[in-house]
């Protein structure tokens, strides 16, 4: 039995913290109610976890530790922090509400999609990598997660969560239709 190389170890790592984000943003009582620490602990949590992301595929390329179980679950771990993360927010947020069950909408639709597409095309021998619009998406949910987590702390007219999410919103779309443009004739319906 061979050993878990340290990429896949981060890659579990942030499946793991992410129900424990969701966790804190779901449940403010852990924090004694208390707005400061209920804004920080998932915050730093959340980034903690965004930061695996970014780390194991560096560590991975660099050292040559790419694994099958490295390229499967690292995006399932990316779309579960996105995704997990997002449905928290929304539940949580009374304010928000009405403006995050569209983008989370529009998230999770993406992420179905492009999944279906890598899916398909994998029958096909082709492998779909992730892009530099796909890369741009992921930076721009996951700044906008974290900007909304401590946003409240220091106000509540949530501008810049406004701000974030819409631009969430729109490189996710935009990212999404890429993806279908580039990969539709190997799922085009009329053949």
């Amino acid at each position: 039995m061979s050993k878990i190389n340290l990429p896949n170890k981060l890659t579990i790592l942030r499946m793991c913290l992410v129900p424990i984000v969701m966790v804190f943003i779901l449940y403010p009582s852990l924090t004694g109610n208390n707005p400061l620490l209920y804004g920080i602990i998932p915050t730093i949590l959340f980034i903690l976890t965004a930061i695996t992301d970014f780390i194991d595929g560096k560590i991975a390329r660099k050292h040559n530790l790419i694994t099958d179980f490295g390229k499967f679950m690292d995006p399932v771990a990316d779309k579960f922090m996105v995704i997990g993360t997002l449905v928290s927010i929304t539940v949580a947020n009374d304010v928000l509400r009405p403006y995050m069950v569209w983008v989370s909408i529009i998230v999770i639709f993406r992420e179905l999609a492009v999944t279906s597409i890598r899916l398909v095309v994998s029958g096909e021998g082709i492998v779909v990598p992730a892009n530099w619009l796909g890369k741009c998406k992921t930076m721009t949910q996951s700044i906008s997660i974290a900007v909304f987590l401590v946003e409240h702390i220091f106000w509540d007219a949530y501008i810049l969560s406004y701000i974030g999410m819409l631009a969430t919103a729109i490189l996710t779309l935009w990212s999404g239709i890429a993806y279908l443009k580039e990969y539709w004739k190997y799922i085009d319906p009329t053949k």
